[in-house]
């Protein structure tokens, strides 16, 4: 078997592994924090980063939401990491922005957080904060979820059926599930450009 070949049947394998349920309920978690205006906010570090900006773009113009994501500044986000540290940086900038029991904050991300082994620190610090304001917490998350699959109201968990393949695979199905969310009857107000067109 080639590289391609084992990398695209791990593919095939995280589909099959991932658990539809969670997904049904993070699109009905989504619509009702959007019915009663609340925020969507974002968040990951490295290629989460990536991925939480591009999603921040399909749940503002097909979900209709209003979304963010912090590391879309980064002039406020170096300032902050600069002055107060990284561990902070996610939870004084929700503060900043008044995060309330109406909004929502997904989490993308390989771990989850844990500060026990110091990685993602500021994810696990983010959380509590949301935590502490009554917010929904969504997450995609690779491995055992960390901190954000024991915290989150739903958590889609990308199962690793290869260790040595943990974040590509991880980082790429958050791209497939927020794809699938924006694309949810449950969800989706506006038709995309290419559909519309047909």
């Amino acid at each position: 078997m080639s590289f391609a070949e084992q990398f695209l049947s791990e593919a095939k394998q995280v589909i099959d592994g991932l658990n539809p349920d969670q997904i049904e309920g993070m699109a009905q978690l989504l619509a009702r924090t959007r019915s009663r205006g609340g925020r969507l906010f974002i968040l990951g570090v490295g290629g989460s980063a990536a991925n939480a900006s591009h999603a921040v773009n399909d749940f503002r113009k097909i979900a209709g939401m209003e979304a963010y994501c912090p590391t879309d500044n980064v002039s406020e986000l170096t300032a902050r990491t600069n002055d107060e540290g990284w561990a902070s940086v996610f939870e004084s900038w929700l503060q900043g922005s008044r995060l309330r029991g109406d909004d929502a904050v997904l989490v993308f991300s390989v771990g989850g957080g844990n500060l026990e082994k110091n990685v993602s620190p500021n994810l696990v610090k983010a959380l509590q904060h949301a935590k502490s304001c009554g917010s929904t917490i969504l997450g995609i998350v690779g491995r055992d979820g960390g901190y954000t699959a024991q915290t989150a109201d739903a958590c889609v968990i990308v199962p690793t059926v290869n260790p040595v393949h943990t974040t590509p695979h991880a980082e790429a199905f958050q791209a497939v599930v927020w794809h699938l969310l924006v694309s949810h009857p449950a969800v989706k107000q506006t038709e995309t450009k290419w559909e519309s067109v047909r």
